[in-house]
């Protein structure tokens, strides 16, 4: 029979990791060889164990979050990452995309249709849950121009009620730099104010619910 597949869990919540552990240990071709709690520490386990696949979480409060950790691992040349959230945002998947993720699932997701998604990032497949590759397709499809990663961000940021000048300061950047991208992204979204923005935004599931 093949080795078994090594799999690293990165997410903040124990019970997760304990009950994906259960599930991949209970299977022959399957193994949990890791786990850890934030990027950094996901970043620390990479470094001294012979892993083939990186189950990732994205929103982890209290270290390194999992986008940040996807781009550290995919530019050091390391195993596949497969991310694995509750969040299906188009910011999430984006974000995660060109991060360099090899796959998207939702933690909701049969744990038959999670294993195959294992085995198929783990080869370098595209692996995303069906409702992810929708808002991909949706997203490509629109005939409004795409938001830039960085338009998406600044978004978010208006949704969490921060004014021009804090977003300067959150994201390095001169207040006039802030205004020309809200001019931007109001002509993309068709809207002329911020409110009109963040609620386009969230209907169109660009950003999420905060």
């Amino acid at each position: 029979m093949a080795e078994a597949l090594r799999i690293l869990l990165v997410d903040d919540h124990p019970v997760v990791r304990r009950g994906l552990r259960a599930m991949f240990d209970d299977r022959p071709d399957m193994t949990v060889v890791a786990e850890a709690a934030d990027g950094q520490a996901a970043l620390d386990v990479l470094a001294g164990t012979e892993v083939d696949i990186v189950l990732m979480d994205l929103q982890m409060p209290t270290g390194m979050d999992g986008v940040t950790a996807t781009r550290r691992i995919t530019a050091d040349g390391g195993p596949p990452v497969l991310v694995l959230t509750t969040y299906d945002s188009d910011a999430d998947i984006l974000t995660a995309v060109e991060a360099g993720a090899t796959g998207y699932m939702l933690k909701d997701a049969p744990p038959e249709e999670l294993c195959q998604a294992v085995w198929l990032a783990a080869s370098g497949q595209t692996a995303l849950a069906p409702g992810v590759a929708a808002r991909l397709l949706g997203h490509l499809r629109r005939p409004q121009p795409a938001l830039s990663p960085r338009e998406v961000e600044i978004l978010q940021l208006l949704a969490q009620g921060l004014s021009n000048r804090a977003l300067s300061k959150a994201l390095f950047i001169s207040e006039a730099t802030v205004k020309t991208h809200l001019v931007h992204i109001y002509d993309k979204l068709g809207v002329d104010n911020r409110t009109a923005a963040i609620t386009t935004a969230l209907q169109r599931g660009i950003i999420r619910p905060r």
